[in-house]
């Protein structure tokens, strides 16, 4: 037997844990490994799978397009596009002390917003970590949670210096809640479905503005809750407050989503509020369900079936499902237990640890494709120290190229939700800013690239008028902004109804 060659080295993980590796170089005798030939073989397979042309992509763009439209016309669509209230583009000029509390996916954050006007704010910030638990607990207990939170910030933070509270001030908060509601004033939403992986039961088809002041009251909190925002409405707002050629927003993190402004009059299905039809209104697309049920137009493979099929909702966010960082590393993971059962990968080892849904993070695809090493360590490095697993060098390269075609076919999706909008609006001779925000945009490798890449793809030349730049922070700021206007607009009596 020739002598195996033996290398070792160490990784660093996300998790700022190290980990040391030992590699072999040479394929072992005792382990039944894939070949190079039989991996480049299932690659091509995949490729043809993952893979979506500039052709199919128009056709994406066209039925997305129809379906904006029709959310506008009509309530009850699958793509909501809900009326924010948020009316026309902050000045730049809004001044004074706001608090904005975002329950985000993960963490619940609130912040003490300082506008200084000119484009120019302060912000100080505490995140408090949310349960799994109590994503399923009693949607009045999660409220209550996050005014207790509220109170332990608004008291460490009460005092003479700058950037500090007065006793006794009352202040304007906007509460960013990004789930869809549907609302009929901007100090009200009745949440139509949780998503992100919140189940917390009596909440859905109620007012959870009306639940969060129960709660504000019960802890006799000194906060007016101003306006009920969804984060990617603050994106938008926020990015423009600082960039004012933004005229989009969108998220690509956990769920994906995006806003823009409209003009009152396009908007047929709030004809009857009275409001005139010059004034603007940022929308919140929800566009996270585009192609639900029906699974009309998007390609879908037999992995994201099961992805949708063992969902907490299955049929619903049919497009989320095939970009969000919630989902990708699930769908690798599909992809390399279907080759375990067939034999191709890791015979006679124990696979056990990759059987578990979900556990091979997003995260793991971000590491896999910036693996900077010949000999992609930091891909030993996963499989070893997660799952137990010894991997070749042709596995490996196949698990990279892998990872490269999911998150290359999440990117060119998300570029077929913004040229739908820059479609709708006639954005694309003078050109826009898209304000963008998520952990995919902002961490995963090449993302942004290949959206742009995308975006030229459906529009030819054209497309480079389209940029994307990393957003301002929409749930704390954009609220903040957004409490600011209103505030400012209710002061006025201007649409004071909404």
């Amino acid at each position: 037997m020739p002598s195996s060659r033996r290398g070792s080295g160490s990784v660093i993980l996300p998790s700022g844990q190290t980990i040391a590796i030992h590699t072999r170089t040479q394929d072992e005798e005792d382990l039944p490994h894939a070949t190079k030939k039989t991996m480049a073989d299932h690659l091509r397979k995949y490729e043809s799978l993952f893979t979506l042309t500039p052709q199919r992509m128009r056709m994406i763009v066209e039925a997305f397009t129809e379906t904006l439209e029709l959310g506008l016309s009509k309530h009850n669509q699958i793509v909501p596009m809900i009326p924010t209230f948020v009316f026309g583009w902050p000045s730049g000029q809004e001044t004074g002390d706001f608090l904005a509390l975002d329950l985000g996916g993960t963490n619940l954050r609130v912040c003490l917003v300082t506008l200084q006007g000119s484009g120019k704010f302060e912000i100080t910030q505490t995140k408090y970590r949310l349960t799994e638990e109590q994503k399923q607990d009693d949607g009045q207990k999660l409220f209550d949670f996050c005014a207790e939170c509220l109170k332990t910030f608004v008291e460490s933070n009460v005092g003479d210096g700058p950037g500090m509270l007065k006793e006794g001030q009352i202040l304007p908060l906007g509460f960013t809640f990004s789930y869809p509601c549907s609302q009929d004033r901007i100090d009200h939403g009745e949440l139509i479905r949780w998503t992100k992986g919140f189940g917390a039961p009596n909440t859905e088809g109620r007012d959870v503005a009306e639940m969060f002041k129960q709660s504000l009251a019960k802890y006799n909190l000194p906060i007016q809750l101003t306006a009920l925002i969804n984060d990617t409405t603050g994106t938008l707002i926020a990015s423009h407050y600082v960039n004012p050629r933004t005229k989009i927003a969108v998220i690509f993190g956990t769920g994906c989503n995006a806003a823009y402004m409209e003009h009152v009059k396009d908007i047929s299905k709030i004809a009857n509020l009275g409001i005139p039809g010059e004034a603007e209104m940022a929308i919140n697309c929800e566009w996270g369900a585009f192609d639900s049920f029906e699974h009309e137009h998007l390609p879908r493979t037999k992995y994201d079936a099961i992805v949708d099929e063992t969902s907490n909702k299955p049929g619903e966010q049919a497009f989320e499902k095939l970009i969000s960082g919630r989902y990708l590393g699930e769908i690798l993971r599909l992809v390399i237990c279907e080759l375990i059962d067939e034999g191709v990968l890791f015979l006679g080892q124990n696979t056990y640890k990759l059987e578990k849904p979900y556990c091979f993070d997003t995260a793991f695809l971000s590491l896999m494709e910036s693996d900077p090493t010949d000999e992609l360590l930091m891909i030993i490095g996963i499989f070893t120290h997660f799952f137990a697993l010894e991997t070749t060098l042709a596995e490996r390269q196949f698990f990279r190229a892998l990872a490269k075609l999911i998150g290359r076919r999440a990117a060119r999706l998300s570029a077929c939700g913004i040229a739908a909008i820059v479609n709708k609006m006639g954005y694309l001779e003078e050109g826009c800013s898209v304000g963008a925000d998520g952990s995919l945009y902002n961490k995963y490798p090449g993302f942004p690239d290949r959206v742009h890449e995308g975006l030229q793809d459906i529009f030819g030349d054209k497309g480079r008028n389209i940029v994307t730049h990393h957003a301002e922070d929409g749930s704390g700021v954009g609220s903040a902004i957004i409490a600011a206007m209103t505030k400012t607009r209710k002061d006025a009596g201007l649409y004071a109804h909404v």
